[in-house]
């Protein structure tokens, strides 16, 4: 069985962190940024802070929104939170690569996706990245 090499949630907590960072929010103990944020992007205080403490987020909703407010892909977004990993986005985003075209329930079975949780979240992103449109940057390569 291979190793898996999805995000931690503690990754994603950093990344986060990183990405609020240099955008000008101030996360210092009474910096205000979490709040600021929070109002700025539409997603609950307390939701931000759980993130940021490293519990991770598995919501598609917030996920989405996290996307919104950095400016960032959902794809980027997703794979940084730990719900795909790079292989998995590629197979999502290309599935005629493998030279066959499997349902989203059949990649969640071949995924070994299981838990019904897990699997509600993975399929909802996987319709949501199949409608995503991919965006290149001004060298003609996928941002």
């Amino acid at each position: 069985m291979e190793r898996s090499t999805r995000a931690t949630p503690a990754q994603f907590a950093e990344w986060l962190r990183q990405q609020l960072t240099a955008r000008g929010y101030d996360l210092r103990p009474r910096g205000g940024g979490q709040t600021k944020f929070a109002d700025d992007s539409g997603i609950g205080r307390a939701t931000i802070s759980r993130i940021l403490g490293g519990h991770g987020a598995t919501d598609t909703r917030v996920l989405a929104l996290l996307a919104e407010a950095l400016g960032s892909p959902l794809s980027e977004v997703l794979v940084r939170a730990g719900i795909l990993d790079a292989t998995e986005l590629d197979a999502v985003q290309n599935p005629g690569t493998t030279g066959r075209r499997i349902t989203p329930e059949q990649a969640a079975d071949e995924l070994g996706i299981r838990d019904e949780q897990a699997r509600r979240v993975f399929l909802s992103m996987t319709a949501t990245l199949q409608r995503e449109t991919p965006r290149k940057n001004g060298e003609g390569n996928l941002a």
